[in-house]
């Protein structure tokens, strides 16, 4: 019960990742908010995890409805203990000059802009109390990049270049700040990453991962509790690869 009295809220996490980290954060005694664009999925998985669960529509990518959740998250869990900024998005893989004005605006809204808003948010309740952590789900796209992804990528790096950046400002109010990057995973966005899903290309993505698997949203999760522990009381600034070796 590592969380035990802790709250948290989780964006994105009605699925893949996220719902990995709400789980575990459950199994280890948390309160967690599942904040997620689809509302119905959060609400469903809430109903089915109990009482320590709640569910709250947001978009991460904007601020009123970000404002809203933390007010909510205040309201239903009494405290925000730990925030997951875990919702994310990719453009379909394509040369760099041919991604859309239109895609390239919301990766870095969903991915980046959402990290700004939700600490916009949050960080002055994390102040007040004097405690509190903050966990960037970035990837490994962000440390090793690939081609055919590179505005992904650079968002993903953005987001490890905050993580840093928070962590250094936060310390001296007790908040804590740091950042996962998992390698591709049974998530919704696998076959966005890999333009199909066939058996082929999922060779040829293992073949780059020495451990010869897919990220799971339970390794997430138990990456993400230990980071979000008072077991971690030292660390802060870490972009710790989840990764099976990818990024060696």
């Amino acid at each position: 019960m590592r969380l035990s009295d802790k709250s948290a809220i989780v964006t994105g996490g009605a699925s893949g990742f996220g719902a990995g980290i709400v789980r575990k954060f459950l199994a280890e005694g948390a309160r967690v908010m599942i904040a997620d664009i689809n509302g119905d999925a959060a609400d469903a998985m809430a109903k089915e995890l109990g009482d320590k669960a709640v569910a709250q529509r947001v978009d991460v990518a904007d601020g009123a409805s970000v404002a809203q959740m933390a007010e909510a998250a205040q309201k239903l869990l009494g405290r925000v203990d730990i925030l997951v900024n875990n919702a994310g998005v990719t453009h379909l893989p394509a040369a760099m000059e041919t991604v859309s004005e239109e895609d390239f605006d919301r990766v870095f809204a969903v991915n980046c802009k959402s990290v700004f808003l939700t600490a916009r948010s949050l960080v002055p309740v994390m102040k007040a109390q004097g405690a509190g952590v903050i966990l960037n789900v970035a990837s490994t796209a962000g440390v090793s990049p690939r081609p055919r992804l590179n505005w992904y990528n650079a968002s993903k790096g953005w987001m490890n270049n905050a993580t840093k950046g928070m962590a250094v400002e936060l310390a001296p109010d007790g908040i804590r700040v740091n950042a996962l990057n998992p390698v591709a995973g049974e998530t919704p966005l696998l076959a966005s990453f890999m333009g199909e899903d066939t058996p082929q290309m999922r060779a040829k993505f293992l073949s780059t991962i020495p451990l010869g698997r897919f990220s799971t949203p339970e390794d997430m999760g138990n990456a993400a509790c230990f980071l979000c522990s008072d077991e971690a009381g030292m660390i802060t600034g870490v972009c710790m690869e989840v990764d099976g070796g990818r990024c060696i």
